[in-house]
């Protein structure tokens, strides 16, 4: 059941299942709540009480927002949590990473640890010979023409390219939904909007962060012409000990949809580690 929380600016959309300890999860541009779909059952299985939220502009969440940086997210995802009785872990995907990194940082009371899933949390650059990787250049090309453009076939294409390999059992109905959704008056200009946002912020804030953090890549995303130098990078801007990279062999951009079952089972192992390092 989908529930609505008023905040500065909008109102953000949410659902909350099971009981126990509060887990948040925040998806990538373009996407939905629903991208958690595979995801949800087995942690409220495991014993948590699981939130999955909409981003601003996105899903159900309302649309002509002021900002679309990750710190306007990681406010309105602290907000959520605050609402909800926190404290939670925070689970971010691509643009939701860097959020999660700003509300860790910002609120540490309300954040007892965070989980980056393919996360855009350092400032990009390029470096010689990354375009030599026909992975990353064919990527790159449709993420960067779907956001200048606001073209819905280029963000479909990407997203091919994104799910290497192994597409979920449901993909054409996911596909059809995205389709839907972007559609929606204001919902393409979200994903502009959030693409065009750089992650300086969030990467001003690696260092200012307090919990354990678990960040999980993909060896095949075509966000990065190497995705293992990228997590390595993150866990290396975080304080001494907090971080802790994983590499889902096989994994495009989407690696909580593509291999749902390997990324729960890298969650929880986390979690019940730091829960008994609490």
């Amino acid at each position: 059941m989908t529930e609505y929380l008023a905040v500065d600016g909008g109102t953000i959309a949410y659902e909350v299942t099971g009981s126990g300890p509060l887990v948040v999860l925040a998806h990538g541009v373009g996407d939905s709540r629903a991208a958690y779909r595979a995801v949800i059952p087995p942690l409220v299985a495991a014993g948590y009480r699981v939130a999955a939220v909409d981003l601003r502009g996105c899903g159900e969440s309302s649309v002509g927002w002021p900002a679309w940086s990750r710190t306007a997210v990681a406010g309105d995802l602290l907000a959520v949590i605050r609402h909800l009785g926190g404290p939670a872990v925070l689970v971010g995907h691509s643009f939701s990473g860097g959020a999660a990194t700003i509300a860790a940082a910002r609120e540490p009371s309300l954040v007892t640890a965070v989980v980056e899933l393919a996360p855009f949390t350092r400032e990009q650059s390029l470096r010689p010979g990354d375009l030599r990787v026909r992975r990353f250049r064919r990527g790159m090309l449709r993420l960067l023409g779907a956001s200048a453009f606001g073209s819905l076939s280029l963000w479909r294409a990407y997203l091919d390219v994104a799910y290497p390999g192994v597409k979920p059992a449901d993909w054409t109905d996911r596909l059809g939904r995205i389709d839907s959704l972007l559609r929606e008056p204001g919902r393409m200009k979200a994903l502009q909007s959030m693409s065009r946002s750089a992650p300086t912020d969030a990467d001003a804030q690696l260092g200012d962060v307090r919990c354990p953090v678990l960040v999980v890549m993909g060896t095949l995303d075509p966000d990065w012409a190497d995705p293992r130098a990228e997590g390595v990078a993150i866990v290396d801007a975080l304080p001494t000990g907090l971080g802790r990279l994983e590499m889902i062999e096989g994994a495009g951009h989407y690696p909580h949809d593509q291999f749902p079952d390997q990324v729960v089972s890298l969650m929880l192992a986390f979690l019940r580690s730091n829960a008994a390092r609490a």
